[in-house]
């Protein structure tokens, strides 16, 4: 059997073989049967395209987000303290600054919530040292660059922001060169064909820009604007979580900054002899 090669070499190849086929049927009486399935799968050979992963992830708690915000925003700022401690991480998900809503959480909350993290791959336990250090895995596991996980971290941990907000602070996570580049990686992460993972709230009523919210604990829950401005919100049905949890938080501040003033006072009045 010979084979040339060209624009005819196959078709030249397949007459030399079912010549020689036929002679040896002649010779030894034998019949060959060709397998139509697998003749046909021969000529339609062809590599097919893999399927895209599924890279959508189930809904994370707001303390899942929250701690693997604080692991995200830790890697950059303290990143010789990196990966944390089960209690710097506690330490990351109360902290006052830079947090809406400002929560206190306990050591078991947040060692479930690195637990369904881990579960997911979003977390990875490093092991070998004297205590567990955490770190986050979201650049491999959503497979977004470092620019987005940074505009991700910051609306987990403060909640609802413009992109100026965002490109602000996000500075020590990532410098966006103006406040276009951070807009361009939003809509990225809008438009991300496995899955949206932020998405561009409706605009209030006398702002100026949009906000942006992240979608890692699900769709935000937005209130329809047409009653937004048609009539306040009175109940707290229809004041978002993370705003009562703030209001809360706030008022709770204050209650402690009064009793603190009536010591005070009380502690002078004493102090003067006089009756409070």
């Amino acid at each position: 059997m010979e084979v040339s090669f060209g624009n005819t070499g196959y078709y030249s190849m397949r007459a030399r073989f079912s010549s020689n086929l036929r002679e040896t049927q002649g010779q030894t009486g034998l019949v060959f049967q060709s397998n139509p399935a697998a003749s046909s799968q021969m000529q339609q050979f062809e590599v097919q395209p893999q399927p895209r992963p599924n890279l959508m992830l189930p809904v994370l708690s707001p303390l899942e987000t929250r701690v693997l915000g604080v692991l995200a925003e830790k890697e950059r700022t303290v990143p010789d303290t990196y990966p944390l401690t089960l209690n710097a991480l506690i330490a990351g998900c109360n902290q006052k600054t830079s947090r809406d809503p400002v929560i206190n959480t306990t050591e078991t909350e947040v060692q479930g919530a690195i637990d369904s993290l881990k579960a997911r791959t979003l977390v990875i336990e490093s092991s070998g040292g004297r205590v567990a250090r955490y770190a986050h895995n979201i650049e491999r596991v959503l497979q977004v660059p470092k620019q987005s996980t940074a505009l991700l971290t910051v609306l987990m941990l403060r909640g609802p922001q413009t992109a100026g907000e965002l490109r602000i602070n996000c500075e020590r996570l990532h410098n966006f060169a103006d406040i276009s580049a951070a807009e361009a990686f939003l809509h990225e992460l809008a438009e991300r064909p496995a899955g949206a993972l932020v998405a561009e709230l409706p605009r209030q009523s006398g702002a100026r820009e949009n906000r942006w919210v992240h979608l890692l604990s699900g769709p935000p829950a937005v209130q329809d604007a047409a009653s937004s401005v048609s009539a306040p919100v009175t109940g707290a049905g229809g004041v978002a979580v993370a705003e009562l949890a703030a209001i809360k938080a706030n008022v709770a501040r204050l209650q402690v900054e009064v009793n603190d003033l009536k010591a005070l006072l009380a502690k002078v009045c004493s102090e003067l002899g006089m009756q409070g």
